[in-house]
């Protein structure tokens, strides 16, 4: 199969700059309304990469996010999630974005193009065969994160991929490819549009899952989560009320005492045993 790089194709429409403020935000929208249809289309292909990151950390393995420009960002953005809404630590879930963390705000120039620099950086967290690793680039093409796989792979480390192109290197390259084709974008090779909104609803996915069955979630709530705010302590303070049936008075000061609805949660059944 011949690889094109649809994420590169001309935009869907034309003369852009002619359009009113309300036809701009109508076309766009109806171009993001693609994406889940074209996300959808790779749930087993998900799932079989997610099966393998639980049975990874159920022994002690560890996720990596590997990616450039837009999509190192936002595997940075998923893996900073995880420590406050699951409570667990900031080493288990890593993204590593091309050029350190300097290009998290700035674009660091050629960065994505040295193919050796995932594996050092990769290496500098001491990366091992228990972890898992996905590269995630729109395009396909990017050698940062494909030498970074490949040198995984030589190690017998799982690789996955998060790409929008099909047939791409990057996805020839992962163990686990993940592609989600949602064409072009709606201004010709923004690929920070439509592909990344692709990957960040993959990222949801994959993250979330993955600390569910992890049994970092009781029912439909965070029980591990970070008292980090105001917000999350009267979140917190209000699962305890219902769970427990207390006043919202004992529950804050139970939950600030364990500093985790699951802590105060044990504590509690335990004393009224």
């Amino acid at each position: 199969m011949k690889f094109t790089r649809t994420t590169e194709q001309d935009s869907n429409y034309n003369h852009l700059e002619q359009m009113s403020i309300s036809e701009l935000l109508i076309n766009i929208n109806k171009e993001d309304k693609t994406v889940p249809i074209a996300v959808e289309k790779q749930v087993p292909q998900i799932e079989e990469l997610v099966t393998e990151i639980v049975s990874k950390m159920k022994f002690g393995g560890r996720l990596f996010y590997i990616g450039a420009g837009t999509s190192g960002r936002l595997g940075v953005v998923d893996a900073s999630e995880c420590p406050p809404t699951f409570g667990v630590s900031h080493d288990l879930v890593v993204g590593i974005i091309a050029g350190g963390d300097d290009a998290i705000r700035k674009a660091v120039e050629n960065a994505e193009d040295d193919k050796n620099q995932a594996w050092i950086d990769l290496q500098n967290e001491n990366i091992t065969k228990n972890d898992v690793v996905i590269g995630i680039a729109a395009s396909g093409t990017t050698p940062y994160v494909i030498g970074g796989l490949n040198k995984c792979n030589e190690n017998n480390i799982s690789t996955g991929c998060i790409t929008c192109n099909q047939g791409s290197p990057l996805a020839k390259t992962a163990k686990y490819p993940i592609e989600i084709l949602v064409g072009p974008e709606f201004v010709t090779g923004s690929s920070r549009m439509k592909a990344g909104t692709a990957q960040k609803l993959v990222l949801n996915m994959i993250s979330t899952s993955v600390m569910i069955q992890l049994g970092k979630v009781k029912g439909n709530k965070m029980v591990d989560m970070q008292l980090s705010n105001d917000k999350l302590v009267e979140r917190g303070t209000k699962m305890l009320m219902n769970l427990l049936t207390i006043s919202h008075k004992e529950a804050k000061e139970l939950l600030l005492e364990h500093g985790s609805v699951r802590k105060a949660t044990n504590y509690f059944n335990n004393e009224n045993k």
